[in-house]
């Protein structure tokens, strides 16, 4: 999500000012006081008169945002879906390939003019591979040449693995003529890498 505000913060009785980050998976709090609260373990969240209220099994807490407060809480009780975060808008053409959650091919599937899971369809808008090794790196180049002009080809592969490294991905990327333009959390357990044309090539 990416929202950061400098506020104040009442917690446990305490109020302390600080830097509030609103992040994908839970809100950080730096300053006087520290706190980090996941966003899947809140129990309430309200905007009142400038103020966020959250509640989760560890306490409540209140952030003094202002204006944003209304803000910050409907980007936490209506979360982007992770297709959303990466790219995904109707009426794109996209290919999805290797072995992916049932629940984002379908989100893939639903918002998409065209929609392939079996094979690249030319001129797609985006790519999602899965490359569970680094092996499955060496089909990039060709699938380089079926994105658009200002397509995007997206890797999604393990965190922390030996099997296949941030260091391969980015190489095989190169090597099929891509730029790397970003880096995304795809889930608890994958990380997603974003290849691009080089400006001069589009």
């Amino acid at each position: 999500m990416g929202r950061e505000l400098q506020c104040a913060v009442r917690f446990g009785g305490k109020t302390a000012t600080g830097r509030a980050l609103l992040e994908t998976n839970e809100i950080v709090f730096r300053g006087e006081l520290r706190l980090k609260i996941p966003l899947a373990s809140l129990q309430s969240v309200a905007a009142r008169d400038g103020e966020l209220h959250l509640l989760w099994p560890e306490g409540a807490a209140v952030f003094e945002l202002g204006d944003q407060a209304e803000k910050w809480a409907y980007k936490i009780l209506h979360p982007r879906s992770t297709a959303e975060k990466l790219g995904l808008k109707p009426g794109l053409t996209v290919s999805l390939l290797g072995d992916f959650d049932d629940s984002f091919a379908e989100q893939l599937r639903n918002a998409a003019k065209e929609f392939s899971q079996s094979k690249p369809i030319e001129n797609s808008d985006l790519i999602f591979v899965g490359a569970p090794r680094s092996p499955a790196l060496t089909r990039l180049k060709g699938l380089a040449q079926s994105i658009k002009n200002s397509g995007a080809l997206w890797v999604v592969y393990p965190k922390g693995r030996q099997e296949i490294t941030e260091a391969q991905v980015l190489a095989a990327g190169r090597q099929a003529g891509l730029v790397d333009v970003k880096v995304a959390s795809f889930s608890a357990t994958h990380t997603a890498l974003k290849f691009v044309r080089p400006k001069l090539k589009r």
